[in-house]
């Protein structure tokens, strides 16, 4: 979405012309977020609506991004645009390493205080030692004390030297890892406020000056999108930003169907697939649901499935159920579940509760299914029930926020010492093995 292509205003120019000639019909063009099944064919369908609706005619934030102080940031870091600059391809030698430096500054990163974090996890033996690799960290479920680690890793307070400022490779792994953590602990508003130090990751500051290739990760320059867009209080940065992901993402299928790379294009194919989810996402958040309802339409199924059931459950967000039956084809493996949900939100609770049993029966240790089951029983007056089989997930070993909330707030609806059985679940739960999905909690998932 090139602002290049928004409509100069007319003003008050007189244009002599204007009534003696017909205006050409527009040419069809195709949105970053289509991926045709040869994009090196010509572009057969028009760029959806909303692409056009969502291009600014003035600066995105309304008071302007606020940016960090500069003095310590490179020049060519400040002033380059988007788009990387041409370079000569014989000469090499001239390209000096970029210094990333700034992202080794201690001041950018805030503390982790343990204050919101159940006394049980806390005290436990579990809990890592302080020289523990982050990869063993992150393979057990220790968030938190990764997300420490990691700027430890950075800054080289940690009893270790900080990466070179030009080992970029090493200094955005680390962030990544600093930045998810942060995210997956429900620090999202402290990772959006230390993502700002990256500023725009989209400018050529960014691209290696030889390849053209970018420096940053995909996969963390995903996440920056939603993050940035937090931090600088402009959430329409975010689809915008990632509209310029999508075009890239094009531009790499083209390359890999040109040489074919069948393998690499499927790669970009799904990362384009998943930049339009996010994007209706991100209109959701903007409020902009009729956005999103446009955006959501335009978007074309997949043979996996995998965007019909992303699409069906962000139709549900809107409310839409009948759209959201609608993405799921008869047979596919979410059609149940889709109904099910849309029994729910429709009110129908004894059709819903009905569905569920099914599912149960048949997906038998499966976590959603159940939970899904206790809530639909709640609603139907069998809250006893219901929180057996809570209960009885806690017991298997599961442990999601979704799944201690619900039990919890189970608790304080039928009982007045609801507090006692939130710390004694909070021991149970601080007593189970680590896992990768996270062993930590904090008192948001018990209501403490």
């Amino acid at each position: 979405m090139d602002q290049s292509q928004t409509l100069p205003s007319r003003g008050h120019v007189r244009n002599k012309s204007s009534t003696a000639i017909a205006s050409r019909p527009r040419s069809s063009t195709k949105g970053p977020l289509d991926a045709a099944d040869d994009p090196l064919n010509p572009p057969r369908s028009p760029l959806p609506q909303v692409a056009t609706r969502l291009i600014p005619s003035r600066p995105l934030s309304r008071q302007g991004n606020p940016r960090l102080p500069s003095p310590r940031l490179p020049a060519d870091r400040r002033h380059s645009s988007r788009s990387p600059a041409p370079h000569r391809v014989g000469s090499p030698a001239i390209s000096a390493p970029k210094d990333f430096s700034y992202l080794l500054r201690p001041e950018i990163y805030q503390s982790l205080t343990p204050t919101a974090i159940p006394a049980p996890f806390r005290n436990s033996q579990r809990q890592p030692t302080p020289d523990t690799p982050i990869a063993e960290l992150l393979a057990n479920g220790h968030f938190r004390a990764a997300a420490i680690a990691a700027v430890q890793a950075l800054t080289g307070s940690g009893g270790q030297p900080a990466p070179a400022p030009t080992d970029h490779a090493r200094i955005f792994e680390l962030l990544y890892v600093r930045l998810s953590c942060l995210t997956l602990i429900d620090a999202t508003q402290v990772a959006a406020q230390e993502v700002r130090a990256l500023e725009d990751v989209n400018s050529v500051f960014y691209m290696d000056d030889i390849t053209g290739a970018h420096l940053v990760p995909w996969d963390l320059r995903v996440l920056v999108v939603r993050l940035q867009a937090m931090g600088f209080g402009d959430p329409r940065r975010a689809v915008m930003s990632y509209y310029d992901l999508a075009r890239e993402a094009r531009a790499r299928v083209a390359e890999a169907l040109a040489g074919h790379d069948n393998s690499a294009s499927e790669v970009w194919k799904g990362r384009l697939v998943d930049l339009g989810v996010k994007v209706a996402g991100a209109l959701v958040e903007m409020d902009d649901l009729a956005g999103a309802k446009d955006h959501l339409a335009g978007l074309r199924d997949q043979a996996d499935g995998k965007l019909g059931m992303a699409k069906a459950l962000l139709w549900l967000h809107l409310g839409d159920t009948a759209a959201a039956r609608r993405c799921i084809q008869e047979g596919d493996s979410g059609e149940r579940i889709i109904a099910a949900l849309c029994a729910v939100a429709d009110g129908e609770y004894e059709a819903a509760l009905s569905a569920w049993r099914e599912l149960r029966e048949e997906m038998d240790g499966d976590e959603m299914v159940a939970v899904n089951l206790a809530v639909c029983l709640l609603y139907t007056g069998r809250m006893e029930e219901g929180r057996e089989i809570l209960e009885g997930l806690v017991d298997n070993g599961y442990s999601s926020h979704t799944l201690l909330f619900n039990l919890t707030t189970m608790y304080e609806l039928c009982t007045d010492r609801s507090k006692s059985l939130k710390g004694k679940l909070a021991e149970k739960v601080a007593g189970m093995e680590p896992t990768p999905r996270g062993w930590e909690k904090s008192n948001v998932d018990f209501k403490l």
